[in-house]
């Protein structure tokens, strides 16, 4: 306990000292948890001075958690001399009842359909060299209920139709920015908030985001922020080379020239071939244009073949950077899945997936609880990794959970042990239950 509440220290600006107390009993009780994380269970857990009530009080207080996690970050992860990308994306649970606030029907890509639940839409800092995801902000989503729309009776059209082809006089205009979808639109003012929270610390260049946003109303709403978009068009997409041929001298300019063949391309384009257990892994790059795009992007088509059955498939990933490198452009979409890390260990460990609250503050309490504790939880892992490297969550849970019984049970005792032997006796009951038990040293008594 004297641990959590020394590593909570760092967050005593932004939080009232009543409130870090009752957070330090909440993240005591999440640590030696081993059922489902409610307020019930937690206070089942906690030490004098964690009771439901208190618990319950932490749930219902207005806690600014966007500073929180940044000034975890920036303490406890942050490293000058390393380089950080941004990621993005929604995770989506299931929720039963009616009352939840932001109840709501969402895609779930773990179940592949809608489900009823609750959504939330997650910007990550990702560490490149580390290769590890640490989440900073995290809003719920909130659909609007959809009005019917009003019939109106069909009139008859008396104007005019216009004669075919270009009208006389007309000019050339540039492509008018996108209309944002009411999505785009909760995103971009939630990307405000989080990059706002970075300038003047911390520079990122590049938000990454799946297939889902591989399109122009995102890449336009990224770059408007000043980051550059890298993200994942659909396999059908419809690419084009740029116009190189010869003006015929009438007409417009052409702009879009062949269109590609992602399964065929050209030689010219081709930036590594391998082969591997039978497979054969091409990787081009080339500047193309698509029609729904108004400036040419960078795009990266990663194509594989199996030889013997010469079947094959391919993705293909874009940024609107057109001077990033193939590497860097493949390595940085392939380290987005670390967010998805994030969102599975806050579901499995930290009761991103349980709590049972349905007020507004109590909800967002909740789901940010969780993800600060994927954070949380990696400051206590990276200490005890340095002489365990598989020390896992679990490992880590139940070292904490062995340490309490033993707390328990040494109250009773009407004398308590020495030091030395108390110390042997608390590291052997934390190995229990270890699935990563430590080397344990022969007993000196």
């Amino acid at each position: 306990m004297t641990e959590i509440v020394a590593l909570l220290q760092s967050i005593a600006p932004v939080i009232s000292t009543t409130t870090l107390r009752q957070l330090s009993q909440v993240v005591y009780g999440m640590l030696i948890s081993n059922g489902r994380i409610t307020m019930l269970e937690l206070s089942r857990w906690t030490e004098k001075g964690g009771s439901y009530r208190t618990i319950q009080r932490l749930y219902h207080t207005p806690i600014l958690w966007l500073q929180i996690q940044w000034i975890l970050f920036t303490s406890k992860f942050h490293q000058p001399d390393r380089e950080y990308i941004a990621a993005g994306d929604e995770v989506v649970f299931g929720k039963a009842g009616k009352e939840t606030h932001g109840l709501g029907r969402f895609f779930s890509s773990l179940q592949n359909r809608v489900i009823p639940g609750l959504s939330f839409f997650v910007f990550s800092l990702i560490d490149v060299q580390a290769r590890q995801s640490y989440p900073i902000q995290a809003v719920q989503i909130i659909k609007e209920p959809k009005q019917p729309k009003k019939k109106e009776k069909e009139k008859p059209s008396k104007e005019k139709k216009r004669p075919v082809g270009r009208p006389k006089g007309s000019k050339n205009r540039k492509k008018e920015p996108p209309i944002l979808s009411p999505e785009l639109l909760r995103i971009q003012s939630i990307l405000q908030a989080f990059l706002a929270v970075l300038k003047g610390v911390l520079t990122v260049r590049y938000l990454v985001m799946d297939g889902h946003f591989g399109n122009y109303p995102s890449a336009w709403m990224v770059l408007q922020t000043g980051l550059q978009l890298v993200s994942k068009f659909r396999s059908d997409a419809a690419l084009f080379e740029p116009f190189a041929g010869k003006y015929c001298g009438h007409g417009p300019h052409p702009t879009y020239g062949d269109k590609v063949d992602v399964r065929n391309m050209k030689k010219k384009y081709l930036k590594s071939d391998e082969t591997e257990a039978g497979i054969r892994t091409q990787i081009y790059q080339a500047t193309l244009l698509n029609r729904e795009f108004a400036a040419p992007i960078n795009v990266v088509v990663i194509l594989k073949t199996n030889l013997s059955s010469k079947k094959q498939a391919h993705v293909i990933l874009f940024s609107t950077d057109l001077e990033l490198s193939y590497q860097k452009l493949y390595d940085y979409y392939t380290l987005r899945f670390q967010i998805e890390f994030n969102f599975r260990d806050a579901k499995q460990y930290w009761g991103l997936d349980d709590f049972m609250n349905v007020k507004q503050e109590a909800v967002t309490n909740a789901a940010n609880l969780s993800f600060f504790m994927v954070n949380f939880s990696s400051v206590l892992l990276r200490q005890y990794r340095k002489n365990n490297p598989e020390f896992s969550v679990l490992d880590l849970k139940s070292h904490y959970r062995g340490h309490r019984y033993v707390a328990e049970t040494i109250k009773l005792l009407p004398q308590k042990p020495d030091g030395i032997l108390l110390t042997e006796i608390f590291q052997h009951i934390a190995r229990l239950g270890m699935v990563h038990p430590a080397f344990e040293p022969s007993s000196t008594a």
